[in-house]
């Protein structure tokens, strides 16, 4: 068996981040030979699919700190590369070959063609323009480190030798066993952004009803989210649903995903606010119902079933009492969470490559050197909305560059 000794950079892993960490490096360095390997007989897999076949490309957040806080693993970490590349230069970078982005409401960014093929065929027009070779079906069983390079071996195959060498393989078993064999540690993968299942919810009657500000807390912890909330027939979804469980999904991974939840249905008032609320409706106007009065703008169909008994007394009729008890629900309204529920997002897990073991200038090992790590490989993730494309493309980028 010969050995392939062409190889300035190998990138293992065709996707988002593996891509953008090999155009960059030919960018910064045109002579240097570059290839992608990828296991499968398909490319950016993860693209075609994302945002319902729409690719959400990134998120409209220009302010590296704030953006950073949309990432409940890596905030801290990201904070740095998202200075050197963020989402306006991810809009500047497609813009200048072709592709132009366009700005939802929510601040998730698309291509103007709602066609994820459009960023396929822009980045793999690069990668052709570039000279970056790319190879399909690679089926490799072993890396190895020799003299200060990287030797990649195949069952069928000669190996091929590279002086550098960037894991871009998502949350691949394989990409982890590698890392590990370089002296890395591994957080294991658990779900995140999943919906809550509440069995026998007194709520599921109410699908579809969805709240614009509500906070949802995971008793006895400090994790919360505050935001919009969906009541579905298994439960609660939505924004602040989906939020809650990205940052604490360790924790009810732990847990089994069995905990108790509280609603606070009024974030805006505290306790005594809401109370001196529903005491001045009483003083005002005795005779009427909670029910008719609705103080506070709910969906008739969820303040009926929230007051109960109380929903056709009078308020004349209604102790002072009674009306702190309801307060203090309508603050702390207790659910008891049995389960996660599958959510089309949830492709996104937490779990990677411990981020004290990379230098973030430059995405390059601390432990392995001339070895580097772009992509959900490393232990970041995003909340839904673009986020962690964005991440993709800022590590793939300072890799590439860096190599």
């Amino acid at each position: 068996m010969g050995i392939n000794m062409g190889y300035d950079l190998i990138i293992i892993g065709g996707g988002p981040s593996g891509f953008f960490a090999a155009l960059s490096a030919k960018e910064a360095n045109p002579k240097a030979r570059v290839a992608i390997l990828e296991k499968t007989a398909v490319l950016l897999s993860k693209v075609r699919i994302s945002g319902g076949g729409r690719c959400n490309v990134t998120h409209s957040c220009f302010d590296p700190l704030s953006l950073s806080k949309h990432y409940p693993r890596g905030e801290k970490e990201m904070i740095g590369p998202f200075h050197r590349f963020q989402p306006k230069d991810t809009i500047e970078w497609f813009a200048s070959r072709g592709v132009v982005l366009k700005t939802e409401a929510d601040g998730r960014m698309f291509p103007v063609t709602n066609s994820s093929e459009t960023i396929i065929a822009c980045l793999s027009n690069e990668a052709k323009r570039l000279g970056i070779e790319i190879l399909l079906k690679q089926k490799i069983t072993n890396i190895e480190k020799v003299d200060g390079a990287f030797l990649i071996h195949y069952k069928d195959q000669d190996p091929i030798f590279t002086q550098k060498l960037i894991l871009a393989t998502g949350s691949s078993k394989e990409g982890y066993a590698w890392a590990e064999k370089f002296g890395h540690s591994i957080h294991p993968a658990v779900p995140s952004l999943f919906t809550f299942n509440i069995p026998n919810s007194p709520l599921e009657t109410l699908s579809g009803i969805s709240f614009d500000q509500v906070k949802i807390q995971i008793c006895g912890t400090s994790f919360f989210q505050k935001g919009p909330l969906l009541i579905t027939h298994f439960g609660f979804s939505g924004p602040a649903a989906l939020k809650l469980s990205a940052w604490a999904a360790r924790y009810l991974f732990e847990k089994q995903y069995c905990v108790d939840l509280s609603i606070d249905w009024l974030p805006q008032n505290t306790v005594v606010e809401t109370t001196i609320i529903l005491q001045n409706l009483k003083k005002r106007e005795p005779q009427k119902t909670l029910l008719a009065e609705n103080p506070f703008h709910f969906p008739k169909s969820f303040w009926k079933l929230f007051l109960g008994k109380l929903d056709q007394e009078r308020l004349n009729d209604i102790s002072i009492k009674q009306l702190e008890a309801l307060a203090a629900k309508l603050h702390a309204d207790i659910y008891s969470v049995q389960g996660k529920t599958t959510n089309k997002e949830e492709f996104v897990t937490c779990g990677g490559v411990s981020l004290k073991e990379i230098h973030f200038k430059t995405m390059e090992s601390k432990i392995c050197p001339g070895l580097f790590f772009v992509g959900e490989i490393l232990d970041i993730d995003g909340i839904t909305g673009g986020f962690n494309f964005q991440n993709a493309w800022t590590t793939g980028f300072i890799a590439g560059s860096s190599v």
